[in-house]
């Protein structure tokens, strides 16, 4: 991967993710590290996702891939937020 599609996936990632935290009520006490991880992995399951049921590919800007990536990363940011609290009660 060059670096031109990491630069990429970054960016993406913390678009998904930060968007993924604007949809989840509350307030989450996660790192920008961790929201931009949670985000690239929402990008690529949503995007994995919106290719087996068929609609990756349609003319124009993907609304129902950017919707499904937006839910995965969402779902991975109410995770994350838990698993990092409950992280740091332990210490």
């Amino acid at each position: 991967m060059a670096i031109t599609g990491i630069l990429s996936a970054l960016v993406v990632g913390l678009l998904i993710g930060a968007l993924a935290r604007l949809v989840v009520p509350g307030r989450q006490r996660i790192p920008i590290w961790l929201t931009i991880a949670v985000g690239v992995i929402g990008a690529i399951v949503g995007t994995f996702l919106a290719q087996v049921t068929g609609v990756a590919v349609t003319p124009g800007i993907d609304w129902i891939e950017i919707v499904l990536q937006v839910a995965v990363a969402a779902v991975g940011v109410v995770l994350a937020a838990r698993l990092y609290e409950r992280r740091g009660a332990r210490r």
